[in-house]
């Protein structure tokens, strides 16, 4: 399993009329956190874009379970439980300052061939970066 944590401040405009993170906003910051979790094993948009691969996402779930207000630190844990095939699951887990659990997330993304727009399998450059991540222990 791989596991990583990115922090973020919700700005001004991300809040609401009643001081609160708008709903909308959590699909941002899991999608960043998402981003800076690859970038760690050296991917990142650029390097999809190069290699020709799009990651639409195909499903996300939320469940809000406190709300979090304007310049309050949240911690996003993200998980990749295994090796993606065709689709790829991730797992958040958001935490503000008192580590109260304030949201879960999960995400599935599917790798798109960006000329010919159709699924494919992973591209070996994805497995070569996350395999040792989930070799097992013996």
């Amino acid at each position: 399993m791989i596991i990583g944590e990115y922090k973020i401040r919700p700005r001004y405009n991300e809040v609401d009329q009643m001081g609160y993170v708008y709903h909308a906003n959590y699909v941002n910051y899991c999608h960043q956190a998402r981003t800076e979790l690859l970038r760690q094993f050296g991917i990142n948009d650029k390097v999809l874009e190069d290699n020709n691969v799009m990651l639409p996402v195909i499903e996300m779930n939320l469940r809000y379970l406190k709300p979090t207000g304007y310049d309050e630190e949240l911690t996003v844990r993200t998980k990749i439980k295994e090796l993606p095939k065709v689709r790829f699951k991730f797992e958040f887990e958001f935490e503000n300052g008192k580590g109260e659990k304030t949201c879960t997330a999960t995400s599935t993304v599917v790798f798109v061939d960006s000329k010919t727009r159709k699924p494919h399998q992973v591209p070996d450059m994805i497995v070569s970066a996350l395999q040792n991540e989930f070799q097992l222990v013996v």
